[in-house]
């Protein structure tokens, strides 16, 4: 048995459905692929745990699976907050194009005090006309903002952070160590999942995605924030199937109590930057110390080798910055950027994420070594460039009513219905019993304390 490493072979799973996001890029390939990478090490997981007599038939649907690369909750009689602050977004520069993610307080307060500019859309624009792309990026980067010049897949595959990223591997595994994974009398082959502890350390969307596909087969979901922290463009999709909670990791109390949480985890997910989780105490030693017998998973923007490895950085930046926007420009015959209609990069590397960690189980329940696993926006990005797209006439855009639950959702913010699940897995179907919930309602603690 060996960990997973690249997208499982399309003759491993059956798949339903069809249709394509529409983009230069195989968006929707990626989608049902890693949603079968998911299947194919749950399905290993299963037949490890002697749970099935061997591993059980892995199904995809191809329009579902598409589908849920967007907003996977539709909102009944309320709208959904916006993803976007006021002035995130492209801006025309002097010498090309520029992203600006402003989403969080200080990284809009870094890119308005590069550019000297009133927080307003229209003040905001003209100062970058006066900046050249590569002088920006680098003043925001430097000023603690981010932000993305757009460059071409040739220029990306020339800069240092571009070959960097290349060379990573798709799943880079690290730190192998023989672990004992804790009894789980209550998984089945239904619910394979349930009673598996995981602590979620992650925020935005690629980590939250993989955890929420964790919580789909059974396992419980702890996310901890820290206090008044926020999401809302995106919370109500992503924590589907979780408690959330608030811990202050700045006070002694709140590290005690996060250590006190991962000694009782079976998997840790999280992505801080290198050197950031040591600053809160949780060097690689103690980790060992506390949870010896963990899974880890974690995950960063630009890769893990290379100038820009701890650089900050999100879906749309990368997208910008590897070449994904301008190609989709030359594509769509347009003079602006235009990326991948959905942010497939963050969903992409989430399923994997999920099934990294399935694969670390497997292996474990099999006897062998597990290791750490870390992924990155920008290789993702590479593995979507490497991928065919597939010829059809039907587009999908959006999801129409026979894609969602007759059953209604009562999220933390009012009813809604979900999408269908996209996979199965045997007996094992994706249901989430916690509606989407928001951040910090819940108390920091497992709701199952029993080791």
């Amino acid at each position: 048995m060996t960990l997973i490493s690249a997208l499982p072979a399309s003759d491993g799973y059956l798949t339903t459905g069809s249709g394509s996001r529409p983009s230069l890029y195989a968006v929707s390939e990626l989608a049902t692929a890693s949603f079968a990478a998911v299947g194919q090490e749950l399905a290993r997981l299963i037949a490890a745990l002697n749970l099935a007599p061997s591993a059980p038939e892995v199904s995809v649907d191809h329009r579902l699976a598409s589908l849920w690369y967007g907003f996977s909750f539709k909102p009944d009689g309320w709208d959904m907050p916006s993803l976007w602050d006021a002035i995130a977004g492209d801006y025309q520069a002097a010498d090309g194009w520029i992203r600006l993610h402003t989403n969080l307080p200080r990284h809009r307060a870094a890119a308005l005090k590069v550019l000297g500019a009133k927080p307003e859309r229209e003040a905001v624009s003209e100062a970058v006309k006066t900046w050249a792309i590569s002088d920006l990026e680098t003043a925001i980067v430097a000023e603690g903002g981010v932000a993305a010049a757009m460059r071409s897949r040739s220029d990306w595959l020339d800069h240092p952070q571009g070959r960097a990223a290349s060379r990573d591997p798709l799943i880079g595994w690290t730190n192998p160590r023989q672990i004992t994974l804790r009894d789980r009398p209550q998984a089945t082959a239904e619910r394979p999942l349930s009673g598996l502890r995981v602590l979620d350390l992650t925020r935005v969307l690629a980590g939250p995605v993989s955890t929420r596909t964790l919580a789909g087969f059974g396992a419980e979901v702890l996310r901890v924030d820290p206090p008044g922290w926020d999401e809302p463009g995106v919370i109500p999709d992503i924590s589907l199937g979780k408690r959330c909670t608030y811990l202050d990791l700045k006070s002694p109390a709140g590290i005690e109590q996060l250590q006190s949480l991962l000694a009782q985890a079976d998997v840790f997910v999280h992505g801080y930057r290198p050197g950031a989780l040591d600053a809160l105490g949780l060097t690689q030693a103690k980790r060992d110390e506390l949870a010896p017998n963990r899974v880890e998973v974690t995950l960063n923007a630009y890769g893990w080798q290379g100038p820009w490895a701890s650089r900050r950085g999100f879906d749309s930046l990368v997208q910008m910055s590897s070449g994904i926007a301008d190609a989709g420009r030359v594509w769509a015959k347009s003079d602006k950027p235009t990326p991948l209609p959905v942010q497939a990069l963050d969903h992409a590397t989430g399923y994997l994420m999920a099934a990294a960690i399935l694969s670390a189980l497997a292996e474990a329940a099999s006897g062998g070594s597990v290791m750490q696993a870390r992924l990155s926006l920008a290789r993702t990005a590479e593995l979507l460039a490497s991928l065919a797209k597939s010829e059809t006439s039907e587009d999908i855009t959006q999801a129409m009513p026979a894609d969602f639950s007759d059953t209604p959702e009562n999220s933390g913010w009012g009813k809604g219905h979900r999408l269908k699940p996209a996979l199965s897995v045997g007996k094992a179907n994706m249901d989430w019993p916690l509606p989407a919930s928001k951040l910090g309602s819940s108390q920091p603690n497992w709701p199952t304390s029993k080791s």
